[in-house]
């Protein structure tokens, strides 16, 4: 993996790169679409091509568990198995050591989990957790983490920081021995919680070893807007400009236009495709609520600015009626304009860096999505 900035904003620290893999370009900033277990949920595989994004991401633990690696393997890893053959990018499960923290034990040396699936015991370690990506044969791959809840006491955020940067660390050795680094690329993340010096600490520490990419985890878990944006900002600052900046689990336009404005490269999330499964549509004129009874005989296009399928052919009343009548086409149709909306919207963002008016058009989705999360 080589990654390059090729512009950079004259009034903040934005910029556009392209990280290059063995399956293909990325654009930089990119948002990632998720397809936890192999699929963007309420998508064909054919809606996933249309749409056209440089990399999507899927989940370490949940293809470990389903389908196993060893039909991963038979299929020639994931690319084959969903034929889908640009970048993915893996993450490590670290995440599911807090959303499914019921489930899990975590040690020194790594977690010991029952499967939500049928309770089987597992155990996963930095070591094991990139062979199961070298299984799943992603592109990029991301170390086993320790994401801690919001809010946590320090000496807690402390004890994840020192695991996180302990795993990285064997991790780096690991992926350094036996992976072959051109196909497969992994990333660091930072740990920390709300508090910038445990943030300035695991970096430094992280920075120690010469990872091809960093991310910050531990974000958008609950903490307020400020706070996220505070600590968005400051450890931003601390990560090496010659390498990729991911800023993990962020999907609402606003938040990614500021970690854009701090200099984050990439970023994935499910909110786009969960609020549509909700009825809640991203438009050039704002968010839409579908249930709306205001489009009960709303004969007009959900966004006109936009050339997606479903704005071309649903008018917003077609669109209610699905919805409300609990059609599986409403989750589809949503689901792929959202999506649609996602990568014209980071398609938008690139141009505007590279064309001198980022600030502009950030003032412009502000003054769209004010009040957004």
């Amino acid at each position: 993996m080589q990654f390059k900035v090729i512009a950079h904003d004259t009034e903040t620290a934005a910029r556009t790169g392209e990280i290059t893999t063995s399956r293909g370009i990325i654009r930089t900033p990119v948002f990632m679409p998720v397809a936890t277990r192999g699929a963007v949920r309420a998508l064909s595989g054919r809606d996933v091509d249309e749409l056209d994004f440089d990399i999507i991401l899927s989940n370490t633990y949940h293809l470990y568990l389903r389908p196993g690696l060893d039909v991963l393997r038979a299929a020639g890893g994931l690319h084959g198995f969903m034929n889908f053959h640009r970048p993915i990018l893996t993450d490590s499960g670290g995440f599911q050591v807090f959303s499914l923290s019921d489930f899990c034990k975590v040690y020194d040396d790594g977690v010991e989990f029952r499967s939500h699936v049928d309770g089987s015991p597992h155990y996963f370690s930095p070591e094991s957790v990139l062979d199961a990506q070298k299984g799943i044969g992603s592109d990029i791959m991301m170390v086993l983490d320790q994401c801690t809840h919001y809010p946590v006491a320090e000496k807690e955020a402390r004890d994840a920081v020192d695991r996180t940067v302990r795993w990285a660390g064997a991790s780096h050795r690991y992926w350094h021995e036996r992976f072959d680094h051109d196909k497969q690329a992994l990333f660091a993340i930072v740990q920390g919680s709300v508090f910038s010096g445990l943030r300035k600490e695991c970096v430094e520490r992280l920075l120690e070893l010469p990872f091809p990419g960093y991310a910050i985890g531990g974000l958008s878990v609950g903490e307020p807007k400020e706070l996220y944006r505070e600590i968005t900002e400051f450890t931003m600052a601390l990560l090496p400009e010659e390498r990729p900046r991911y800023m993990m689990g962020v999907g609402s336009p606003l938040e990614i236009l500021y970690a854009i404005s701090q200099g984050t490269d990439m970023f994935d999330s499910v909110m786009p495709t969960r609020i549509a499964r909700n009825g809640t549509l991203f438009t050039s004129n704002g968010r839409v609520n579908i249930k709306s009874a205001a489009f009960e005989s709303d004969l007009s296009p959900l966004d006109p600015a936009c050339g997606c399928y479903v704005c071309r052919t649903c008018s917003r009343a077609y669109l209610r009626h699905l919805f409300r009548s609990g059609e599986i086409s409403a989750l589809i149709y949503n689901t792929f304009h959202n999506l649609y909306f996602m990568n014209y919207f980071m398609r938008e963002v690139r141009e505007s860096i590279a064309g001198g008016f980022f600030v502009d058009v950030y003032r412009r989705w502000e003054a769209l999505y004010e009040g957004d999360i």
